[in-house]
């Protein structure tokens, strides 16, 4: 059963990234100019003209990514959107090492990540002192489940690099289970946006908000912690948030993603491009899960 649903998953994920990327090759060109616009409504329509660097060098390293990796993408319009980053020039140097697979990749430190576990073991924290201290206020009781999401899938990476299980472990029980526990909406389904570590109401007005990157984050750090583990607790988170993101974000009639929801889940904001969501989480998540997903049924083949 578990074999079959995960087909499943990976055909529509397969399907939703190529959806994605052939929505930002129409719409965010700008042909006269350079780069791209990211201020995208509904429809792929342009509502503002205004470029924001850093989604610009996100979108390049995006499609240089597909295209070195993934044989559909290996197409010339592809690399050509690519280089239509060219505008921001060292921007595009530094971006375009992923074509050659240069420039390497961050392995942070470990131990600095490790101090936002807080409240012996039990809280994630969004901001701690430079020591590992908790904070005090509002600002140090605040939760991101998102921001701890995503540590976790790095770190993931980094142990199965390294080899190191005391990272595994960490990741998987810290950073991976806990934060998608505590983050989890039991009432309307989805992750809050910020929580408050002591149950107090967060002063961020968007908190509990359904947001498309802490799902995309979620996606891709259950997936790989239960590739990496094999327990069947993390497929269930798996199948939990993939029924939810899927059920809720991806626009059946212009295609790519709404990036905000209510708490109910209902669509806040409908444009698809904006200052803060550009073509990057989207497609590195449908992009992961999809390889993911392609290495776990093809052990499942091997061990038949």
């Amino acid at each position: 059963m578990s074999a079959v649903k995960l087909e499943e998953c990976r055909q529509h994920i397969r399907a939703q990234l190529d959806n994605v990327v052939n929505f930002w090759l129409q719409h965010s060109h700008d042909t006269v100019h350079g780069g791209f616009f990211t201020c995208l409504g509904r429809d792929g329509g342009v509502y503002d003209e205004l470029k924001y660097v850093w989604l610009q060098g996100r979108q390049v390293w995006m499609y240089c990514r597909l295209y070195r990796t993934v044989d559909r993408f290996r197409r010339p319009e592809v690399l050509e959107a690519a280089k239509t980053g060219e505008f921001q020039p060292l921007l595009y140097q530094v971006s375009l090492k992923s074509l050659d697979g240069g420039g390497g990749g961050e392995l942070g430190c470990v131990r600095e990540v490790e101090h936002h576990i807080q409240r012996e073991g039990a809280a994630i924290l969004e901001n701690v002192s430079a020591d590992g201290a908790e904070l005090p206020g509002c600002s140090g009781r605040l939760q991101n489940p998102g921001h701890a999401l995503e540590a976790g899938w790095f770190l993931l990476q980094l142990a199965a690099e390294t080899g190191n299980t005391d990272i595994q472990k960490t990741a998987v029980e810290k950073f991976v289970e806990l934060p998608y526990d505590s983050g989890w909406d039991e009432e309307h389904g989805g992750l809050f946006y910020f929580l408050d570590v002591d149950g107090r109401c967060p002063t961020q007005l968007e908190w509990s908000m359904k947001l498309w990157w802490p799902h995309c984050e979620a996606l891709v750090a259950v997936l790989l912690a239960y590739s990496q583990t094999q327990k069947p607790e993390l497929l269930r988170r798996f199948f939990q948030v993939y029924d939810y993101t899927f059920s809720h974000f991806p626009d059946p009639t212009s295609g790519e993603w709404f990036g905000y929801l209510t708490r109910e889940g209902k669509v806040a904001l409908d444009f698809k491009g904006g200052p803060f969501k550009g073509f990057f989480h989207v497609p590195r998540c449908l992009f992961m899960c999809e390889r993911l997903l392609d290495d776990l049924l093809n052990e499942g083949c091997r061990s038949a």
